[in-house]
């Protein structure tokens, strides 16, 4: 997801607020002032003179230009809708647009709006994009799953599109919020995530109309004002070159078509050469040739960006091209330093100092101040490093330029360093949820500092805050294809991970897709154990999802598979899984005929203890199914293979259940005998939960037999040591 704005009239990066991404859903938080900038590296100018640090302290107004539009959307907000003057209540929230080509400021216009109507919505804003770091849209149903997360909310793994956003919908039938969809591709994105409630309120970015929503209220941005314009760029130069050449800089501002994202990108270009001209800065952008083809309203961007990229020294401009690979366009030091084979403590200030040029921007509520020198100096664990996104409307030229520099092998290479450090970090990040002297955390001492984390809260700190960077880096090593053997390393990194910090439930979302991206590559590449486990992973989220049918499926998929190349264990899981989903729809015959089916195999194999919990599946079906006869077989046969395998507590367990059949069959005083004889075994086990249960079952069949005294007595005693033994 990209954040298409460098600007919108605002201040310089680094030396204003920091200004906001699409990097997921999140509250917009208002930008934080920081004062001084990182010193830009050594480049080439027109004049030939090196670059030096942005001047501080001579930035503009947190928000420059604008103030028109801003004051239309605010009276937008509260203007009568078609639906009220028709004399309906409308039925959804009131949809902004703010409308511009990539570079025009609209992201930062939306943000300042949200700034100024914080207050008039306690629920906050919710905010997505919805076109990923490539140029494609962001499938819907993932975007709501984010939005849904957002807002503390549910959903199934594995739910479909119309699911998820229902459940969005749903979720903000009660809320007052704003919902911000940054860079909408079209419609299509958009109509199907706008909430059914009218005190919501959806603001949307995109470039052009919106095309079958009722009632949108479009702002269609242009350029800034000359004023403003040249507020930008003085921010970066300070008042002094302005002020002796006013014609001259609103000439560059005119060269910059007055789009924010131009005019940051050539104030940073200046403000670096503190010995040359705003006509020096004139020449250079005019010296900058454009493509024939090229349409007329992106030549200042395409000028702009091609003039600071080229100003960058070689080992900087490099690393700029090639973050264009890294995952959901986020990227930190560690990122940037294997993409471009460097020291993560020179990718650290070469990021920072990209980044004061504009080229990049800071992701807010990552490490600032003494953390980010601390990264930058190399001396910083993983968790401190910064993250940094390319801004979406300079991609594609950065896209282009690394096409046109590097060859494909070495483009292969950099994503393999990439994802080999990120399977590392991983690795280090699920060590710090071991136990303290485990062994895994024992080995995370031999680690270079940079890839350790200090503590358990820091690893998970950044497992969360990476989360969609890394679910995306297993998107891009499957979709390369030519990483499989990475790629399944990295999986299996990533859902251990997840597993170790967040637990099987919370985590279900994202192992769905990660399990489905393995049976995509265990397709591919003809892995048929892996495609069987692949298959039994995914079964069992449909299963706990309610999506028994899909269970089914899979689970046969995944026997198929599983017995093609002689996996007993696979085999076994899957005839078991098969018994357990038909004994959760009620069919006790299938049930039983498929727990039947892996009782052989667990026989054949001489894995008892399998076998008797197997025995008694069988005997839990019969009983459902009211067959008496057969459940005492498979019972008793539970409760004989515990008692030759020395489980005394399975042995008495067994037994009670035998009695409990026996009293369905209405056998009572047979019950009772077999209910003693186990409740003697689990005193033996000294099993207290189990013996109070027995006791209790006792209780009940000395009422049906007649004898409420021995019955009284038995609950005393069950109701007690279920106290002296709780759960």
């Amino acid at each position: 997801m990209t954040d298409q704005a460098v600007g919108g009239g605002h201040l310089p990066p680094g030396a204003a607020g920091r200004p906001a991404t699409a990097a997921d859903t999140r509250q917009v938080p208002e930008g934080r002032r920081r004062d001084g900038t990182a010193a830009g590296r050594p480049g080439r100018s027109a004049a030939a003179q090196p670059a030096t640090a942005v001047p501080a302290g001579t930035v503009p107004p947190p928000f420059t230009g604008r103030t028109r539009e801003l004051k239309a959307l605010r009276a937008d907000i509260a203007r009568a809708g078609l639906d009220t003057l028709s004399g309906r209540k409308g039925a959804r929230s009131r949809v902004l647009l703010i409308a511009g080509r990539p570079g025009s400021g609209r992201t930062r216009l939306a943000v300042e709006l949200l700034r100024h109507l914080a207050d008039e919505y306690p629920d906050g804003v919710l905010r997505a994009g919805l076109t990923g770091p490539g140029g494609a849209p962001v499938p819907t149903g993932r975007v709501a799953r984010g939005l849904l997360a957002a807002l503390g909310a549910t959903a199934p793994p594995g739910a479909g599109d119309d699911e998820l956003t229902e459940a969005l919908r749903g979720a903000l039938a009660t809320r007052r919020a704003v919902l911000f969809l940054d860079d909408a591709p079209g419609a299509e994105q958009v109509e199907p995530l706008l909430p059914d409630a009218p005190h919501c309120l959806v603001l949307v970015v995109s470039q052009g109309p919106l095309t079958g929503i009722s009632d949108v209220r479009p702002c269609t941005l242009g350029g800034l004002e000359s004023a403003a314009s040249v507020a930008i760029i003085g921010g970066f130069t300070g008042p002094t070159r302005i002020t002796v050449d006013p014609r001259t800089a609103e000439a560059v501002a005119e060269e910059c078509g007055g789009q924010p994202a131009a005019l940051v990108l050539a104030g940073g270009w200046l403000g670096a050469r503190p010995k040359s001209s705003i006509s020096d800065l004139r020449n250079a952008l005019r010296a900058v040739p454009v493509p024939a083809d090229l349409p007329s309203g992106d030549h200042p961007l395409h000028r702009a960006f091609h003039l600071a990229h080229g100003a960058l020294a070689p080992t900087a401009a490099r690393m700029l091209r090639l973050l264009t690979l890294a995952p959901a366009g986020l990227v930190d030091a560690h990122t940037a330093s294997a993409l471009a084979g460097c020291s993560v403590a020179v990718a650290a200030r070469t990021l920072q100092d990209v980044a004061a040029l504009g080229l990049l921007h800071p992701v807010p509520g990552e490490p600032t101040g003494a953390a980010e020198r601390d990264a930058a100096e190399g001396v910083a664990e993983a968790a401190l490093h910064p993250q940094y996104r390319l801004p979406g409307c300079l991609a594609p030229a950065a896209f282009a330029l690394l096409q046109e520099h590097e060859r494909p092998a070495d483009i292969q290479l950099a994503r393999a360093r990439m994802l080999e450090r990120t399977v590392r970090l991983l690795q280090s990040c699920r060590a710090m949820g071991e136990p303290a002297g485990s062994p895994a955390r024992q080995r995370t001492a031999g680690l270079p500092r940079s890839l350790r984390f200090p503590s358990r809260q820091a690893a998970a700190d950044w497992l969360h805050s990476r989360r969609a960077a890394l679910l995306d880096a297993a998107r891009i090593a499957v979709a390369d294809g030519e990483l499989d053997t990475l790629d399944r390393r990295l999986m299996a990194a990533l859902v251990r991970t997840l597993m170790t910090h967040e637990g099987a439930q919370a985590a279900a979302p994202a192992l769905y897709s990660l399990h489905g991206l393995v049976l995509e590559v265990a397709e591919r590449r003809g892995l048929t154990r892996e495609k069987a486990a692949a298959l039994l992973n995914l079964a069992d989220l449909d299963g706990q999802s309610g999506r028994t049918q899909d269970a089914l499926a899979r689970y046969r998929g995944a026997l198929e598979a599983a017995r093609s190349v002689q996996d007993p264990v696979a085999t076994g899981r899957a005839l078991e899984s098969l018994g357990g989903t038909y004994a959760e729809l009620g069919d006790w015959q299938r049930a039983a005929d498929w727990y039947g089916r892996a009782l052989e195999l667990r026989l054949s194999r001489g894995e008892s203890a399998d076998a008797a919990r197997l025995h008694g599946r069988i005997g839990g079906a019969h009983t459902y199914a009211g067959r008496w006869g057969e459940a005492l077989k498979e019972w008793r046969a539970a409760a004989g293979t515990y008692r030759r395998l020395g489980d005394v507590a399975g042995q008495a367990r067994a037994a009670g259940e035998v009695a409990r059949v026996q009293e369905y069959a209405g056998r009572p005083e047979e019950a009772l005998r077999t209910c003693l004889d186990a409740l003697h075994t689990a005193r033996g086990a000294g099993d207290g939960r189990l013996e109070a249960a027995l006791q209790l079952r006792i209780a009940d069949t000395l009422d049906r037999l007649g004898d409420p005294a021995g019955a009284r007595l038995h609950r005393a005693v069950g109701e007690q040591l279920t106290q002296d033994h709780p759960e």
